[in-house]
């Protein structure tokens, strides 16, 4: 057997080299790996939404009135989307920043990976944390807060083009938002800042009914009035649209403004991203 014959067999023939989605994979792998090493930020980031709900829940515990549910019911589904957001955009907006102030994006790009491979292994990243976030919200809801499953498989196909769609839109501005702080030092406040904001103005810690409406409206621009609307609608009774704006889930308005932002998310990628700091050219 010839060495050309041995190459074509195992796929190293001169010329192939893996794919985009190949070195995805490996690349979400080592994010992975890498994230799980980093302890402190592994207890922080499932954490933080959880400490918040156990204290909003036991802060806010009585019924809601015409609503059917208490107020720690309607704080899961909330925390739920601020869990997803926190694992894509915050996270991703961060860290991106400080690796580019550290120049690990400039070192990449001079490799022959292809430069979707490395958005790729970030998707992996945000998909595997932002799933288990959400697993631990939604299992400290139904144990400790009486949140019911649903039973209807179509709550379930919801829930699943809610989530998917939302951490695609949230990681896509995080991906964006990396390129706003000039330097990976200033990354948090400038990220984090936006999001604290949208939280409140969104339905996570203040129920929508006692928002103004003009705040309302501000945060109806963005996912995460919508991930938390979307997620109300999943896991709580229908008795509890009367809390909505509109006194409706309204799953189709959720569906096009997510749908917009992954669009409106990845043409600001391609128009903003860059791999290098401004000072370095």
């Amino acid at each position: 057997m010839t060495t050309t014959d041995v190459r074509e067999r195992t796929g190293t023939a001169a010329g192939r080299l893996p794919g985009a989605w190949g070195l995805g994979l490996r690349r979400g792998a080592l994010e992975i790996r890498q994230f799980f090493r980093q302890r402190d930020q592994v207890v922080f980031t499932f954490a933080f939404p959880v400490v918040f709900l156990f204290l909003f829940a036991s802060i806010f515990s009585d019924d809601v009135k015409g609503a059917g549910i208490t107020a720690s019911q309607l704080y899961v589904p909330a925390m739920m989307a601020a869990g997803i957001m926190s694992t894509s955009f915050q996270s991703l907006g961060i860290s991106i920043a400080i690796e580019r102030d550290e120049k690990v994006l400039r070192r990449l790009r001079g490799t022959p990976m292809p430069p979707a491979a490395y958005f790729l292994g970030k998707i992996w990243l945000v998909l595997v944390t932002g799933t288990l976030e959400t697993a631990i919200l939604l299992l400290a809801g139904t144990t400790l807060y009486d949140v019911d499953l649903p039973a209807d498989a179509g709550k379930w196909a919801d829930f699943a083009w809610i989530f998917v769609l939302g951490l695609t839109a949230c990681a896509l501005l995080g991906i964006a938002v990396s390129s706003v702080p000039k330097s990976g030092k200033s990354a948090t406040s400038v990220v984090v800042l936006p999001f604290l904001v949208l939280q409140f103005i969104s339905g996570v810690y203040i129920a929508i009914d006692t928002i103004p409406d003009w705040m309302l409206n501000i945060g109806a621009l963005f996912p995460l009035k919508w991930m938390c609307q979307g997620l109300r609608g999943v896991f709580l009774p229908e008795s509890a649209q009367v809390l909505e704006q509109t006194g409706g889930w309204e799953f189709g308005r959720t569906a096009l403004v997510l749908g917009a932002w992954c669009v409106g998310g990845l043409l600001l990628c391609l128009l903003t991203f860059r791999w290098k700091n401004r000072r370095d050219g």
